[in-house]
């Protein structure tokens, strides 16, 4: 069996002011072309099918037709929501659409939503888990909840180790002190490590597809994939090459995973150089000067509008950057990451020092410390 698995569509999507719409067009018809040539069995949408949880109307019909068309070729869908989604608007005639091989889990549920395909080597079952915040599953934590949740398919027989089977899933997954790589347009902060899964769950597995994270990487021994956003959606993105993960699956144990690279109608690139040299080199590079540009500016003079002024060679020109003012500016990125690593003890301890305008003593370290591991074990 031949699976397509890609995820981060977030469809709907602007960036500074510009609608990504046409981009997203292009690139859907780049995905919808690849399961044509790749002749198909089922192709995956790993969750953040939209950017946000109302879409607007021409997002909700790009993804009408690119769905529309993928089954018309006859190929089922399996489609999960994603932190970005509203589970019940994605939702929507999840069993009325099953019947013409859609197969949705917008709001998580258990036991979890199963699909069983078949092939020549046999069936092949899908597991459907969209994000859920751990709270609403009952639990502390994601790891807490996802461990639950498998654990219990597990032991009511609906894993069966002897057939092949696939998981389908929107978390933050690491592996042991691995996680992924992350770029600028994954926002979310997860303090003390309350949002991280990790890949040892997935142990039963033949193959895990994961959304969540923009750029495509293996996480974990196995076959764990983040197969990437299709598009880059921000400038810390523009080194990525963005593809989709082609998994075909032969007998049980054999999984061979490629990822087929794509190409955006329009690239996101920086661009370097004083105001006049970017107004020189953009009048010379033709239909590349319509990407979509970070320029950093190296003038020390101070300039007026230079945005407006680029916007006569770059078009779509979206931000300017002083490349005076970019190491502070990647320092504040550093410090972000480095926030998102400390324990809880240690950002109550920041915060202290933010407050108190001194550092916290050993003993209200050691205080502090006992008191979040008493919580933690509770």
């Amino acid at each position: 069996m031949k699976l397509i698995h890609t995820g981060d569509l977030h469809i709907g999507k602007t960036m500074n002011d510009f609608s990504l719409i046409p981009d997203q067009r292009f690139i859907l018809d780049q995905l919808l072309a690849a399961a044509r040539e790749e002749k198909a069995d089922a192709f995956v949408i790993a969750g953040d099918v939209y950017d946000r949880a109302v879409p607007p109307g021409e997002a909700v019909q790009l993804l009408d037709s690119f769905l529309t068309s993928l089954l018309e070729e006859g190929i089922p869908v399996l489609l999960i929501s994603g932190n970005h989604d509203s589970p019940e608007r994605l939702g929507f005639g999840e069993e009325i659409l099953q019947k013409q091989g859609l197969y949705i889990a917008g709001s998580f549920r258990t036991p979890l939503k199963k699909v069983t395909l078949q092939d020549a080597f046999g069936p092949v079952n899908f597991f459907l888990f969209p994000f859920v915040r751990p709270a609403v599953a009952g639990a502390r934590t994601a790891d807490e909840a996802v461990g639950a949740v498998l654990e219990e398919e597990g032991k009511e027989g609906r894993i069966d180790p002897g057939e092949r089977n696939v998981l389908i899933s929107h978390f933050f997954v690491t592996f042991q002190d691995k996680e992924p790589e992350l770029s600028d347009a994954e926002t979310t902060i997860h303090v003390g490590g309350i949002d991280n899964v990790d890949a040892g769950h997935f142990a039963p597995f033949d193959y895990v597809a994961l959304g969540h994270i923009h750029k495509p990487q293996k996480i974990g021994p196995d076959n764990v994939w983040y197969a990437g956003a299709p598009l880059a959606y921000s400038f810390s993105e523009c080194a990525h090459v963005k593809s989709i993960n082609v998994v075909e699956l032969g007998d049980k144990g054999k999984v061979t995973v490629d990822q087929r690279p794509l190409l955006p109608l329009h690239a996101l690139r920086k661009a370097e150089g004083t105001l006049e040299e970017l107004l020189k080199k953009g009048g010379e590079e033709g239909s590349r000067a319509e990407d979509y540009i970070q320029a950093i500016l190296t003038n020390e003079e101070e300039l007026v509008d230079p945005i407006g002024t680029l916007r006569s060679v770059y078009p779509n020109i979206c931000q300017i950057i002083l490349a005076k003012r970019e190491k502070e500016a990647r320092q504040t990125v550093k410090e972000r990451h480095a926030i998102r690593r400390e324990s809880t003890a240690e950002l109550f301890a920041d915060f202290y020092g933010l407050v108190r305008g001194s550092e916290m003593d050993e003993a209200r370290k050691k205080v502090t410390e006992e008191t979040v591991k008493k919580v933690e074990q509770e």
